[in-house]
């Protein structure tokens, strides 16, 4: 059954390729009519509407500019990752970022490479999308918990919490998203008995997004994840293939290992206070020496 239902889903996505290949119309997350993406015009980058999407975007964008490449950015936002990356497929867009689990959920029916996340995103994606090396950033969920709290108990990642006993609880802000895991899922994994807390933020294992400012402003101690329980959410360009020559890729490349989780968190908290992503880009690129 599962096959089946990813061939149909494979068969699609090439439809929908092939069959605007011809310059068809599509509608964009705002109703606006676009036509397919242009590898003769200037590349153009999508974003959903969140800070964090934005400004990598800008990264993206002035990276290519610096390259020779010709850039403008989508007229309108998308509404979310999986949103983005089907205008990516659909061709309505050049490039966005992107993220590994949110992509492959939006794009079931590839085979799985264990350990092999690279392999796997190319046996998922159609021709002609490439998903390029991923940042050091990782945009998904996190556990973590107080220094008090690590102090107390010694916990330095979740295989430590089976030797603090059972009471603690596990909740928070990020408790609903996809990838956060269950407490059961966490018992199997590491023998550990947490008491769900919904999305309290009182919770004594806190599930968070990454970039939540709360983990740097309260000094939070994020939890290692030794076996996995949360899948990888790393931040990567998904481009059509002939928009993005080979220096633009390179210039994409530089910036993988210098955007590490705090940097990308502290963007994205530049942005919500109300720099404009072209500015936090460009002054980030700039401090990284990444800009000549």
């Amino acid at each position: 059954m599962f096959r089946g239902t990813a061939l149909a889903t494979g068969s699609l996505l090439l439809l929908l390729l092939s069959g605007c290949l011809s310059g068809c119309a599509t509608a964009n997350a705002e109703g606006t009519h676009v036509g397919y993406a242009d590898s003769a015009g200037p590349t153009v980058i999508g974003t959903d509407g969140s800070a964090q999407s934005r400004v990598v975007a800008a990264l993206y964008g002035e990276l290519l500019t610096r390259a020779g490449q010709k850039v403008r950015t989508a007229d309108a936002s998308y509404a979310s990752p999986i949103d983005t990356a089907q205008a990516v497929v659909d061709g309505r867009i050049s490039i966005a970022p992107a993220y590994e689990s949110t992509l492959l959920r939006a794009m079931p029916g590839g085979q799985t490479m264990p350990g092999n996340m690279e392999a796997t995103l190319s046996m998922s994606l159609p021709p002609g999308i490439v998903a390029l090396p991923p940042a050091a950033a990782q945009g998904g969920v996190v556990l973590a918990v107080t220094k008090s709290t690590a102090g107390k108990h010694e916990l330095h990642s979740l295989a430590d919490l089976r030797g603090a006993g059972t009471g603690l609880t596990l909740g928070g802000s990020a408790s609903g998203d996809p990838d956060a895991p269950s407490v059961a899922a966490l018992k199997k994994a590491y023998g550990v008995t947490l008491t769900p807390a919904g999305t309290a933020q009182t919770a004594d294992i806190r599930v968070l997004r990454s970039t939540d400012p709360v983990i740097a402003r309260d000094g939070l101690v994020v939890l290692a994840d030794p076996r996995s329980v949360v899948p990888p959410e790393h931040v990567f360009p998904l481009i059509s293939a002939p928009a993005v020559d080979l220096a633009g890729r390179t210039a994409l490349a530089r910036v993988n290992t210098r955007l590490t989780t705090a940097e990308l968190a502290t963007l994205t908290s530049s942005v919500e206070a109300g720099e404009t992503p072209g500015r936090a880009a460009e002054d980030w690129l700039r401090a990284k020496g990444l800009l000549h």
